[in-house]
């Protein structure tokens, strides 16, 4: 069957507007509905425009959601999306020592994780025989890929684009509607279900939820692409997991990937790499939904008032025993 394909149209702060790329799609998706139906008969709590969440921001200034608990409702969420038969990939990888974290996310997953949906993981390992063996829940998949060892775990992360990059190009517009990608150093302890769906979706890091922006780790060397100027920032966005439909993400990667080319060229790295990268993106392709830091605490962070329930946190590890450098 003939692929039609999506032209992507981007506006930043140094154009109005430009076509920045192409990426195919099935052939179906172009006339799908994504209407937020509910079915007749279908009973839930009544919502109210007086009643809620009083102690955090639940919209952006650009009228983007933050996904907080108790600011949606899970069952009336579900059976929305339900109807869609969608498809959400989700990548991960493991290399080196950090193979020793999948058994932990991957059965947390199964356990939370867009249960009741389609799932298809996609793992990215350099040792696939150390893979465990975990039973995927009903409609979730999982399929294993070589890539090759690296010696600086600074590599590795940066390195995650460029295939998350050709992975929609090349397999998923047949394959999926939504795309995830995830740390694997991490456990699920909470519903991650439909309400984190979005066109293109961030998730604000875990450490600076409540700092200023001048204290945000930005990147601040102008020669670098990742250049955030002093005064400018939304929020500081994690890299450890971020996600949307097939077009944007596939936009996001392949931007980030040509950006740390441009600064290798230059032998500049950024501070925080890729993700250095992330929120240089986000800040001028505003995220069409935010998640809070339910969706990626640490193990070893205190706890907080605002946060009334962890999702998904990344587990207390020692760096320096389990990173190649």
């Amino acid at each position: 069957m003939k692929r039609r394909s999506l032209i992507y149209l981007h506006t930043n702060q140094n154009s109005c507007k430009q076509i920045i790329g192409k990426v195919f799609i099935k052939p179906e998706e172009k006339y799908k509905n994504f209407g937020l139906h509910s079915s007749p008969g279908f009973l839930y709590n009544q919502p109210s425009v007086l009643v809620g969440r009083t102690d955090v921001v639940s919209m952006t200034p650009w009228l983007a959601p933050i996904i907080w608990e108790g600011t949606f409702d899970p069952t009336l969420v579900d059976s929305i999306y339900k109807q869609h038969n969608l498809t959400i990939a989700t990548t991960v990888f493991a290399l080196g020592k950090y193979t020793r974290f999948l058994k932990d996310f991957l059965e947390s997953a199964e356990e939370h994780y867009f249960v009741g949906f389609r799932v298809h993981y996609y793992l990215f390992t350099d040792q696939p025989e150390a893979v465990p063996e975990v039973k995927m829940g009903k409609n979730h998949r999982l399929t294993v890929r070589r890539v090759p060892s690296m010696d600086r775990w600074q590599d590795i992360s940066m390195g995650r684009m460029e295939i998350l990059e050709k992975l929609i190009e090349n397999e998923l517009a047949s394959e999926a509607d939504y795309i995830f990608c995830l740390d694997v150093d991490t456990k699920f302890y909470g519903r991650w279900g439909s309400e984190s769906l979005g066109r293109l979706v961030g998730v604000i890091h875990p450490w600076f939820f409540d700092y200023p922006r001048d204290q945000f780790t930005y990147e601040r060397r102008p020669e670098s692409q990742a250049f955030i100027p002093a005064g400018e920032g939304d929020y500081y966005y994690t890299a450890a997991a971020f996600g949307g439909s097939l077009a944007d993400v596939h936009h996001l990667t392949k931007t980030c990937r040509e950006q740390m080319n441009i600064d290798a060229a230059n032998s500049i790295e950024a501070i925080w790499h890729e993700e250095s990268h992330l929120n240089k993106y986000f800040l001028y392709n505003k995220p069409s939904k935010l998640l809070s830091p339910e969706y990626l605490w640490r193990d070893i962070n205190i706890s907080v008032g605002q946060v009334k329930i962890i999702r998904f946190s990344h587990v207390a590890k020692n760096n320096a025993e389990v990173r190649p450098n």
